[in-house]
């Protein structure tokens, strides 16, 4: 029991960390994997018929899809370098920084570009170049995501995506000109997708979660008139709101462990502190009401 004490758990096959839990002691663990076990099946399971059709190395094919893992909890401030392989050629086209909810593990914003060290970047930057010369990723997209500690120095790299984040394609096309998608869709025909680089209307960009750490029933969701109204008095920002009218949140699906996302707000920006301007004012107009039913703390 020792060895899984202050580890990170979470299935092999998910994604925006659903279903993954820290553990400091035995009763988190038992309550982790009782949730674990409750969900894991809604992406395991068609993960395990995808796996079907692959020529699996036996330990891979052993475990199979509905399984989990645990990783040493590391600490610091999370990027993702994003880039491609193109006929042996490696190409990198930016840096995404993640930011946190202070005191929490779920995500406030993807920021682009990041605001990190130029030495960090450079060796995150490095680094994803001999991992996927290691493994012969080629034709394909890739993001690759790290933990850089600023009191140790020490840059831990987190998991490998074998494709392009779509949650960054508005911020690259907001910053630079283009979406990430046109990675994909160029390597698809054989063609070397290079990246406009700073030509877009912004100078940074990030896409941001408006969450709530408490369960509750939604009273009333804002309107598409509404929305467009909050959109119209902050240009550069686009809003999607998740719930909708008589919904609690617990019921919303795809939620990291320990939150309920109310909307993504994409915007662009003169500089970070606009962004953070723009971001308090939608936040502040959007009219979500809420009744208390307990639940997710």
């Amino acid at each position: 029991m020792s060895k899984i004490i202050d580890t990170a758990h979470k299935p092999v096959k998910s994604f925006s960390s659903q279903l993954a839990f820290k553990v400091h002691d035995e009763e988190e663990f038992t309550e982790a994997i009782g949730s674990i076990r409750e969900g894991i099946g809604r992406i395991g399971q068609p993960f395990d018929t995808a796996l079907a059709h692959a020529n699996l190395p036996d330990e891979i094919a052993e475990v199979g899809g509905i399984a989990c893992i645990a990783e040493e909890a590391v600490k610091g401030q999370q990027l993702t370098v994003e880039g491609y392989s193109h006929g042996g050629t490696i190409y990198f086209y930016g840096v995404v920084e993640s930011v946190l909810y202070p005191g929490t593990p779920s995500f406030q914003r993807y920021q682009y570009p990041s605001t990190l060290p130029q030495d960090v970047r450079d060796r995150a930057t490095a680094d994803s170049e001999r991992v996927i010369r290691q493994i012969g990723l080629d034709w394909v997209p890739f993001n690759i995501e790290f933990f850089w500690d600023p009191d140790t120095g020490r840059l831990n790299l987190l998991e490998v995506n074998p494709r392009h984040s779509q949650s960054h394609a508005q911020m690259f096309e907001a910053v630079d000109g283009a979406p990430n998608h046109q990675v994909m869709a160029q390597l698809a025909l054989g063609r070397d997708p290079r990246m406009p680089r700073r030509e877009g209307e912004h100078a940074v960009a990030g896409k941001w979660f408006y969450r709530r750490f408490t369960n509750a029933t939604v009273r009333h969701a804002p309107t598409d008139d509404e929305i467009a109204a909050v959109e119209e008095h902050n240009p550069g920002v686009r809003i999607t709101v998740l719930p909708h009218d008589g919904m609690r949140l617990d019921e919303l699906p795809d939620q990291d462990s320990y939150s309920f996302e109310l909307a993504h707000l994409y915007i662009g920006a003169r500089n970070e502190e606009d962004m953070q301007a723009k971001y308090d004012r939608c936040v502040a107009a959007l009219p979500f009401e809420f009744d208390e039913v307990g639940g997710r703390t």
